[in-house]
């Protein structure tokens, strides 16, 4: 009973929104306009700044650019854009909500599941392209072209998580993990996802903002992995009504992956490698049960979240 009047509440407050302009529009400006900042404009700057050697350049430096870039051309956006979108609603939009302890834990579980899940899915995919690569000379020089920016993407980012102390490495931290997760989260689940829900079904307004989020990203061997995973953050916004669960969601995805970074060094967590054909049929096994787990935990959630609240 208090399920439904808390349902009929959130509705009832939903359809008092009155936004300035088509809220499929806004978000399709909103995409573009950050996109237009932060890449090519904060591209731009980059460059005048720090030129095209990395090697060169101060890396505190850099890291302070990336942290500036984030909040400026990304955060920034988003928040005026809900301004100026829904005027005196930006915390329904955004998503502003405390969540039960539950809700958090529920969620950290799933991502629990699905990594590992992501971790195959990149070696099917792979062994996958290779083969095709071998047959058509199209799929190689794709591959080839893909593998040159999956190169440079590591050569940056190998430089910004490089630390020497204790120090430095909460610093990465703050520009890899906290940094990311909150601008991000608040842009992609919060104004980007929330204006597509009024004007599609939620389903298509998570998958949508979800590739959104990967081409963002600009890397193609992580594209499906990281539109998936972003889909999982999309279904903890939705269903929470919080943008703190994605954030901290978020911020464990990328911690783990400095913190693997600095226990295997030049590795991601999702590893891009190419695996060999006696291992392919354990990852297609893997990566099946995984799937059919994460598929039970998601219809799990959705029938019991009343639950966690």
């Amino acid at each position: 009973m208090n399920n439904n009047s808390n349902s009929e509440n959130d509705d009832n407050y939903e359809a008092e929104i009155n936004p300035t302009m088509p809220t499929g529009k806004a978000s399709f400006y909103g995409l573009i306009v950050v996109f237009f900042l932060f890449q090519f404009g904060g591209g731009i700057l980059f460059l005048l700044i720090f030129g095209s050697d990395l090697t060169k350049a101060n890396i505190n430096a850099l890291r302070l650019f990336n942290v500036a870039g984030q909040i400026l051309f990304i955060l920034a956006p988003a928040i005026i854009l809900a301004k100026l979108v829904y005027v005196e609603n930006i915390s329904s939009i955004l998503r502003i909500k405390i969540p039960k302890i539950k809700e958090v834990f529920v969620f950290v579980l799933g991502l629990v599941i699905i990594i590992p899940l992501l971790q195959s899915l990149i070696y099917v995919q792979n062994y996958i392209i290779q083969q095709l690569a071998e047959i058509f000379p199209f799929f190689q020089y794709l591959k080839d072209f893909a593998d040159d920016l999956d190169k440079m993407m590591e050569s940056t980012y190998g430089i910004i998580l490089n630390a020497n102390s204790i120090f430095e490495m909460i610093f990465v931290i703050l520009v890899v993990s906290i940094t990311p997760a909150i601008c991000e989260e608040v842009f992609f689940r919060g104004f980007t996802q929330k204006s597509l829900e009024f004007a599609t079904k939620p389903l298509w307004a998570i998958l949508l903002t979800s590739f959104a989020f990967s081409l963002y990203h600009f890397n193609p061997y992580g594209m499906i992995a990281l539109t998936t995973l972003a889909m999982y953050l999309g279904f903890a916004a939705f269903q929470s009504k919080s943008i703190l669960i994605p954030i901290i969601l978020h911020f464990i995805n990328n911690f783990i992956s400095v913190v693997s970074y600095y226990i295997w060094g030049n590795e991601e967590l999702i590893n891009t490698s190419i695996v060999k054909p006696e291992e392919f049929t354990l990852h297609i096994f893997s990566f099946i049960l995984l799937t059919a787990l994460f598929f039970l935990f998601l219809f799990y959630v959705k029938k019991n979240y009343h639950k966690f609240q």
